[in-house]
């Protein structure tokens, strides 16, 4: 009984994170195959979460979770690396506060505070090359004395 109810929360589990598409007509000729793609993706996944939790103890929620925040925060390390190579790095000039804010779902002043000098710095090693522009992180204020 026990096992069924854990294969069944797998099974949830995989239909939230990969729900099916919803047919429209712009994707009416390819929704087979995108339907086909994602219960292939959702069985994987049920699988894998059933697996673990039968081996290994693994909580399906918890675990799945934790997958998740960490998939987060490397996807906003990656945003960070692109706005600062939009700022820093891209020429004739670099892309607008306002363009790159829009695209990244900020505000400008979020994106003026989202990367610092360790995201220029990051870059420049991954690309091998030094920034065109000086428009990085705003310095921090200086500490005042109270």
């Amino acid at each position: 009984m026990y096992s069924m109810v854990v294969n069944d929360m797998s099974a949830e589990i995989a239909a939230l994170v990969h729900p099916m598409p919803e047919r429209t007509d712009e994707n009416d000729e390819g929704y087979p195959d995108m339907a086909e793609a994602v219960w292939r993706e959702r069985e994987d996944l049920a699988e894998q979460l059933r697996l673990s939790w039968q081996e290994g103890g693994i909580d399906p929620l918890l675990s799945t979770l934790a997958h998740l925040h960490e998939e987060r925060l490397q996807l906003e390390a990656a945003m960070r690396l692109l706005m600062a190579y939009g700022r820093c790095f891209t020429h004739p000039r670099p892309y607008k506060l306002i363009d790159l804010a829009r695209a990244a779902g900020l505000s400008i002043s979020g994106v003026r505070i989202a990367f610092t000098d360790d995201e220029i710095t990051q870059a420049t090693e991954i690309l091998k090359r030094p920034p065109v522009s000086d428009d990085g992180p705003a310095p921090a204020a200086p500490a005042t004395a109270e």
